[in-house]
């Protein structure tokens, strides 16, 4: 099989599943989702983003019907499934089905979605462009909500702009990117926007921060500016499906490539990481 969906117990190719439109999930983005990468059909870091779903979906006061191992288990039966053995595993928790009101329905139970299909792995020693966005989100960016059309339209003008992502910036103070996590490098040290309401607190970037440790790399997590940004020695951002990768232009500037060999430490570091947990190939 090449593409498998799941919903609420009823499992199929992709393209054959269909979803009821009173679905919450269609009227709000009334939800939350999170995502990982298979290798070898191993999920990487599964329980640390189990975790992280489980927190946003109580954040909304949401309860899962499923328990953490039930849903661990869930997936990794799910990615046995699919011919490839890498791929996107994504999944998602909707408040429920029922008819369109703003306040919570009553009597609803949440309803849980999976999809996986085949992935390729990305050249994370490639460089990518960026650009800048003024950061216009709400301001519970530390949530994983399914509210993402912020986000959707500053992927879309960077996507425009011959540009893999937009860094948002609320005033002059760097927050993250429209569906990644943003760093520079700058005098040896790594830094990135401190774990508040302004970020999602990143499961790569929590490996990143380990990986510094183990390589002797100091990290601060304090909050840097547009100055900073592009004066930096290296440009990073990281997601779960982009690993860690490097800018070489910023809103159509040159930025970046002054300290290559930490740059392509920490990239080693995360890659092997990833390989040894997957036991896929480097």
């Amino acid at each position: 099989m090449e593409t498998l969906g799941y919903y609420n117990g009823i499992i199929g190719p992709l393209e054959e599943l269909r979803i009821p439109m009173n679905d919450r999930a269609c009227w709000f983005g009334d939800g939350v989702y999170d995502v990982s990468i298979c290798a070898q059909y191993t999920i990487f870091a599964l329980d640390e983003h189990i975790d992280r779903f489980f927190n946003s979906a109580a954040l909304l006061y949401m309860t899962p019907r499923i328990s953490k191992p039930e849903l661990a288990e869930l997936l990794n039966t799910l990615v046995r499934k699919l011919d490839s053995p890498t791929q996107f595993v994504y999944w998602q928790l909707t408040r429920g089905t029922a008819p369109r009101i703003h306040t919570f329905p009553e009597h609803t139970a949440p309803n849980l979605w999976v999809t996986l299909k085949p992935f390729t792995l990305p050249d994370i020693y490639g460089k990518i462009k960026l650009i800048t966005v003024e950061d216009t989100r709400f301001f519970h960016c530390n949530i994983k909500t399914l509210n993402l059309l912020p986000n959707v339209l500053a992927s879309e003008k960077a996507k425009q702009a011959g540009c893999a992502e937009a860094v948002f910036h609320r005033g002059n103070r760097v927050t993250e990117c429209s569906h990644s996590n943003v760093y520079i490098l700058k005098d040896g040290i790594l830094r990135t926007a401190p774990l508040d309401n302004l970020i999602l607190p990143g499961i790569s970037r929590a490996h990143i921060i380990v990986q510094c440790g183990k390589l002797g790399i100091p990290v601060d997590e304090t909050p840097f500016t547009m100055e900073e940004l592009f004066a930096a020695d290296e440009i990073m951002i990281s997601s779960t499906s982009s690993f860690c990768m490097s800018a070489s232009h910023l809103d159509g500037y040159q930025v970046g490539g002054k300290a290559p060999e930490l740059l392509r430490q920490i990239q080693d570091a995360l890659w092997t990481e990833f390989h040894q947990v997957t036991g896929s190939a480097l």
